[in-house]
């Protein structure tokens, strides 16, 4: 069944797959929506993390990324000899079949835009500074709303729009995380010993919960595979961009996370019993002051703008992926002559977001959906080991394949 499903494939790829949607995405813009899916981590878990295991975070953001790469290097491998929409769902329906393409297809779709509406919801403690400070009033639910018709609008409009929009984004949030890296080391509390002595006096136990608590931050570093039939020369770029924000999905994280604890002093994520929600507003107010902080507060928003809408562009593909393998309604396969989109799917998942961000207790809901993603990490790769293990039979030979097979699949 491996064999046939996969030769199959790789005959129709080029000729079926590729002239359906525009390639239009460079590697710049697969680091850009890779990233885009990821940053907001940065600004939600560091003091959740802080809370287990103290100022020594840094090190499980390190320990995180190193259990992250496998995933990231087999789904390498896998979308450069499969370089099409869908991404997970594909990999996994053509090397185990329907049924378990179907359940992780609609698993995945789910997953993504709940972990998406969250992030609608999730910059609150971000917001609240925001409007303080300008002493005015806004219901956070209306916000949340508009910010999803908006880039649902903008998915619509097609991924080079998406790109647009993420571009600045992006760019800004790196270079003022950079920013406030490099200021730290000005600031007259600056002790470098606190994070290195907290890594080294947690337990072994302490770091393990708090790497896997992060996790979820670099979660969406393979998120830019689910839209691989718009990359240009996939088999280079994907791969290429999904190493490359990882790597500075990495550094800024585990820089971040022990600058910060270097610069403020105390056990500054409890307040009153309750974990500060809202550290890079902290660290930036610490450095620079509160106009500074607002600042950041204001381009977090913005960032968990950017990965909602990086969470439509992703989970739609799965929906329009399963309709091109007739699983789901062959309604969900039309692509918008205009402007070249999948707009069933990307409607559909709108309109499921924003009934999870009124009905749906997303926080709760939003764990179950990284737990199954986990899952979904672990299927892929395997799906890796079988291919490699079966491609006299099917020859399985993808221009990108990741290296120290099979250690790094096992790790």
């Amino acid at each position: 069944m491996v064999g046939s499903n996969i030769e199959s494939f790789m005959q129709s790829v080029s000729d079926d797959i590729k002239t359906t949607l525009k390639r239009t995405i460079g590697l710049a813009g697969v680091v850009i929506i890779s990233l885009s899916a990821m940053l907001p981590g940065i600004f939600v878990t560091p003091t959740f993390a802080a809370e287990i295991m103290g100022p020594g975070i840094w090190l499980a953001y390190l320990l995180a990324a190193s259990v992250v790469l496998p995933g990231a290097l087999s789904k390498s491998e896998l979308s450069s000899g499969m370089p099409t929409s869908g991404g997970s769902y594909v990999f996994l329906q053509r090397t185990y079949g329907p049924l378990i393409g179907t359940i992780s297809g609609l698993g995945l779709w789910m997953s993504f835009l709940l972990k998406s509406a969250f992030s609608l919801i999730g910059f609150s403690a971000y917001f609240i500074v925001v409007t303080e400070y300008f002493d005015v009033e806004m219901e956070l639910i209306w916000l949340s709303m508009s910010a999803l018709v908006l880039i649902t609008i903008v998915n619509l409009l097609g991924v080079s729009k998406v790109k647009a929009v993420q571009t600045p984004i992006v760019v800004m949030t790196v270079l003022l995380l950079v920013g406030l890296c490099i200021a730290s080391f000005f600031t007259g509390d600056f002790d470098a010993s606190i994070p290195i002595d907290g890594a080294l006096d947690a337990s072994g136990w302490e770091l393990a919960e708090a790497a896997a608590f992060v996790f979820v931050a670099y979660a969406g570093v393979t998120k830019v595979a689910a839209i691989g039939g718009e990359v240009k020369s996939p088999e280079k770029n994907l791969p290429a961009g999904i190493l490359l924000s990882l790597l500075i999905a990495t550094v800024l994280y585990s820089a971040i996370a022990f600058l910060m604890m270097a610069t403020i002093p105390g056990e500054w994520w409890i307040v009153d019993g309750k974990v500060v929600e809202n550290p890079i507003y902290e660290f930036a107010r610490v450095i620079a002051g509160t106009e500074l902080g607002v600042i950041a507060a204001a381009l977090s928003v913005l960032t968990m703008i950017s990965m909602a809408l990086a969470g439509i562009l992703a989970s739609s593909r799965f929906l329009f992926a399963m309709a091109r393998d007739n699983l789901l309604p062959q309604a969900l396969e039309e692509v918008n002559i205009k402007y070249e989109t999948p707009h069933w799917p990307i409607l559909i998942t709108a309109l499921a977001m924003g009934l999870a961000i009124f009905f749906v207790p997303l926080k709760d809901v939003v764990k179950l959906a990284s737990g199954f993603k986990i899952m979904i990490f672990i299927m892929i790769n395997s799906c890796v080991i079988i291919l490699r293990r079966t491609s006299a039979e099917h020859g399985w030979n993808p221009q990108y394949k990741s290296p120290m097979y099979p250690a790094i699949q096992f790790w």
